[in-house]
């Protein structure tokens, strides 16, 4: 049977079809630890980065044991650090929620207060939501959480490192009872340490290998571009792939990138902090769907990209050390896949580059290309340490 997996953590029979009808029959290490003690009625700390499965492995327990509400008093409540988040969870479990005939809704700021309310009026038994939305439902009485029984604190260190702690724990002195509670973090000292000790009770504790993204983990690639041709270097890497991250350092820099990819045919778009949020959200909806071949990043923006199967991550603009190469690249290594790190080198920041290859205990040559470069349609099956590799076809 496809789906023993999750059946030998002890999923029912229609969740497990549900997830098989998404493809999914496998758990993830995490979901293997986690599942079957959420399914138990304990509380679950987990340590785990994002990538690394922690959805379903707080939801499948939540929706396993998740009953029917009553209007504007949910009985699961999921707090996420951003709005992108929010969806994230949202599309993952919807489907898992639909099967057991249990409404699952997501609420936070930047989007319609009203629309939220009238869902909250007709009923929901879930709802995933930032901190700062769920307050302002709580205080025009819309919401209450004093029925919650299933809690989940999701990316707490997240939450911490954005300030929105105390407005955590204003929510969870709102909760009557004592809940079942599911934290996940990345890290579970300080300001999280204490959220642990002080709203769980006898949580087992669970911790999958750090998901940092290692070196080993993707192909590197380092081209030396000239700067009128950088645009079309990217159109180029793009062209045979499903899915290209590029990063930019500056909000300005994405408009004015997007919009020159888009102008020479290559399906693009921006995200950074000065868009709105329904734009953002369209862009992330569309990148994940496949119908935008590429998305241009600012740093800020990218800790709310969430997108698995991304073919490639491009340093349009150099990182500025080699923690931030790490981060930006591990967006093309998530969940157990491979994926490849492109940066782009003007002339005169081969310097910069040796050091950040230093850093990274990286011996790769940096390889003069032009968008015309065969090379391009298949980086990763070129080697540059490679000499018979072929000459560029305009070198």
């Amino acid at each position: 049977m496809s789906n023993s997996g999750f059946a030998t953590l002890g999923v029912s029979a229609d969740l497990c079809a549900a997830l098989a009808e998404r493809g999914i029959t496998q758990p993830f290490p995490i979901q293997e630890l986690a599942i079957a003690d959420g399914l138990a009625g304990r509380d679950v700390c987990g340590k785990a980065k994002t990538g690394s499965g922690k959805t379903l492995a707080f939801g499948i327990p939540v929706i396993e044991r998740l009953a029917t509400a009553q209007p504007r008093h949910p009985l699961a409540l999921a707090l996420v650090p951003t709005r992108e988040l929010a969806l994230q969870v949202h599309d993952e479990l919807v489907p898992l929620a639909k099967s057991r005939g249990r409404v699952l809704h997501a609420v936070y700021g930047g989007a319609r207060m009203d629309l939220q309310i009238k869902a909250l009026h007709r009923g929901v038994d879930f709802v995933v939501g930032t901190p700062g939305r769920i307050i302002d439902l709580i205080r025009q009485g819309e919401l209450s959480v004093a029925d919650v029984d299933l809690l989940v604190i999701d990316e707490a260190d997240r939450m911490a490192d954005m300030g929105f702690m105390p407005q955590v724990e204003w929510i969870l002195r709102h909760v009557e009872g004592r809940p079942q509670t599911l934290l996940f973090s990345a890290t579970l000292d300080g300001a999280v340490g204490s959220l642990v000790r002080r709203y769980q009770r006898d949580p087992v504790h669970h911790e999958v290998a750090s998901r940092q993204v290692t070196v080993d983990e993707m192909a590197h690639r380092f081209l030396t571009v000239h700067e009128l041709d950088k645009v079309k270097v990217v159109a180029s890497i793009s062209a045979p792939l499903s899915r290209t991250l590029v990063f930019v350092n500056t909000k300005r820099g994405a408009d004015r990138l997007a919009g020159s990819l888009d102008r020479i045919g290559v399906s693009a778009a921006a995200i950074h902090g000065d868009l709105r949020q329904n734009i953002r959200e369209k862009a992330l909806k569309d990148f994940a769907g496949g119908k935008l071949s590429v998305l241009v990043a600012t740093d800020v923006a990218a800790r709310g990209i969430h997108v698995d199967g991304v073919d490639a991550v491009v340093h349009y603009d150099l990182p500025e050390d080699h923690k931030a190469y790490l981060h930006r690249s591990g967006r093309t290594a998530r969940a157990g896949e491979t994926g490849m790190a492109v940066s782009l080198v003007l002339w005169n920041q081969e310097l910069e580059v040796r050091r950040l290859q230093n850093r990274l205990g990286l011996r790769q040559p940096i390889v003069e290309m032009f968008s015309n470069d065969p090379r391009l349609a298949d980086l990763a099956g070129w080697d540059p340490t490679d000499e018979t590799s072929p000459v560029s076809a305009s070198a």
